[in-house]
């Protein structure tokens, strides 16, 4: 029953929009009809500003943190604990309270490797910076970042389950970066910096 509550939490807890929230505090907008149309920090940041993307980015990071510190310390148990870190993503990508509309997870994920194994999150996060500088696109750097995550699981020999946990944040990062990807090959991907329409529209989920 306590392992249910903390999956179950951790779902709730990922679905506590803070991209969302700042577009409407700071803005009266729902974010996720502006811009990409995405509730992550680049899209705060681009149509809100460098400050509320800087907030955002360490909000979603540290509910992916707490997740796991709070399985960690009430179960003790890497299966529960992996488990959690799916549901805090899981929530943040299909948010209950905002009819499962959310981000792509990528910060969230940042904060539950950091929550399992600082050394990975720290090599594919560095990864993932060194191509956001030389490209510019921030999806490009996202995606490699994620898929590098299960690879640096195995080699520094991570538990089992956080091996398992790393393949599946990479799917579902790469996943629901699909769209990007159909950009970057199209070659019309925004570049980092970039100005974009921030005008209200409907946009592709």
């Amino acid at each position: 029953m306590n392992n249910f509550l903390i999956l179950f939490f951790s779902y709730l807890l990922g679905s506590i929009s803070f991209g969302y929230l700042a577009g409407r505090y700071l803005r009266g907008i729902d974010i996720r009809n502006f811009g990409s149309g995405n509730t992550g920090s680049t899209n705060i940041l681009r149509t809100l500003g460098t400050g509320p993307a800087i907030l955002v980015l360490l909000l979603d990071a540290g509910k992916g943190w707490l997740a796991v510190y709070l399985a960690h310390t009430f179960t003790g148990v890497p299966l529960i604990v992996m488990l959690a870190g799916i549901a805090v993503v899981v929530g943040h990508n299909w948010p209950v309270f905002y009819d499962f509309r959310g981000g792509r997870g990528i910060a969230t994920s940042i904060g539950v490797i950091a929550g399992l194994a600082p050394a990975v999150i720290l090599i594919a996060g560095l990864t993932g910076v060194a191509v956001i500088a030389v490209t510019r696109f921030v999806s490009l750097g996202s995606i490699i970042g994620s898929i590098l995550i299960p690879v640096l699981m195995i080699v520094l020999n991570q538990p089992i389950e956080y091996q398992a946990f790393g393949l599946v944040i990479s799917i579902l990062a790469v996943w629901r970066h699909r769209a990007n990807i159909v950009r970057l090959l199209n070659g019309t991907e925004n570049r980092f910096g970039s100005k974009v329409d921030t005008e209200e529209k409907k946009v592709d989920n």
